[in-house]
């Protein structure tokens, strides 16, 4: 009966030991995976090398994401690089300070002095925007780290900046059409120079430009000199251009004139040969009208000739002789007289 006591106490200790010991054992161990672990951002890709072994070098798959990923220390290393797009701005106003506040990815270097084909002196700002596409090949060509910022970014587009913009002349730099395409043409060289570095460029913008002092004036002065020839020559044309108004508006008002008086002597003409028109209808009723009277009159020529005309005239005579007063004269005997006969009354007469 002394004996399950003890038993039960002994499994009780190594209970409790384990209870220790595995905690102490899981922490340990999460302590150093925790430790060998290394951390790639949202934004980042890491390239693996090793160091030992048959597989010793930089290994060029796979590539690794974000998240956490075992690294044994001395055995292997992860090169981390940035996936996205970063910037380099060439400035010496230090504008990276502004910029780093706001968490881009932003690097600085000096603003690039470019010597014009005739000789000046021009500032530019410049900023490159370009993202690693092949980290391997950065790793390898270029080193760990921000090598590939410095080493092939900056140096590449300082050299072709100078060479492109270089074969501008001072006054191209106002040229906006001019200045663009050079910069384009910067931008295509460039991003075919670094291509075999494994970066690929997104845009060259060139945000500012300045002259030396001593050559800022004269530039100023040329230009405002230039702008007076064109004004001078804005307004020589305005001048042609007015006179040559003005003259076809006289022209258009003297063809209005010439015309007015065409239609005044067209509408004369027309009234002229209306009324002339209305004289000869008028002379040719007359003529007819004369011309029915002296047949008229024939006719009754011919009817006075006829036998019986006496008789007839004598009844004009009766009405011509209408109203006046009568006398009475015998009609019978010698002395008798005939009123309608005519030619014993003419000579009664």
């Amino acid at each position: 009966m002394a004996k399950r006591p003890r038993l039960q106490l002994a499994s009780t200790r190594r209970s409790r030991v384990w209870l220790t010991v595995v905690p102490v054992f899981l922490v340990f161990f999460a302590a150093a995976w925790w430790s060998l672990a290394q951390r790639v951002g949202a934004d980042e890709v890491a390239v693996r090398q090793v160091y030992l072994g048959p597989n010793q070098g930089v290994q060029r798959e796979p590539l690794y994401g974000p998240g956490l990923h075992l690294v044994v220390p001395g055995y292997e290393r992860l090169h981390v690089f940035p996936r996205d797009v970063q910037t380099l701005d060439f400035n010496d106003a230090e504008r990276h300070v502004a910029a780093s506040k706001l968490g881009m990815d932003y690097a600085w270097a000096p603003s690039i002095r470019i010597q014009t084909s005739e000789g000046y002196q021009v500032t530019v700002d410049v900023t490159v925007l370009y993202r690693v596409v092949d980290p391997y090949v950065v790793l390898t060509k270029v080193g760990a780290g921000r090598l590939f910022e410095t080493q092939v970014v900056q140096r590449r587009a300082d050299k072709i900046l100078r060479q492109t913009l270089g074969a501008l002349n001072a006054e191209d730099f106002y040229d906006d059409d001019v200045r663009m395409t050079k910069v384009e043409q910067a931008r295509a060289a460039l991003s075919d120079d670094v291509a075999d570095w494994g970066i690929q460029i997104w845009g060259v913008l060139l945000r500012e430009y300045t002259y030396d002092d001593r050559y800022q004036q004269a530039i100023e002065d040329r230009k405002i000199q230039d702008q007076r020839v064109f004004k001078n020559q804005a307004e020589s044309l305005s001048a042609i251009r007015e006179a040559e108004l003005n003259r076809v508006v006289a022209e258009g008002q003297a063809r209005i004139g010439v015309e007015g008086e065409r239609g005044r002597a067209e509408i004369l003409r027309i009234e002229s040969e209306a009324d002339l028109y209305y004289r000869q209808q008028v002379a040719e009723g007359d003529l007819l009208v004369a011309l029915a009277e002296a047949k008229g009159t024939e006719l009754e020529n011919k009817a006075l000739q006829a036998v019986g005309a006496g008789n007839l005239v004598g009844l004009q005579m009766a009405k011509a002789l209408e109203g006046i007063q009568a006398i009475v004269v015998s009609t019978t005997g010698p002395d008798a007289v005939n009123p309608l006969d005519l030619d014993q009354l003419v000579e009664g007469f």
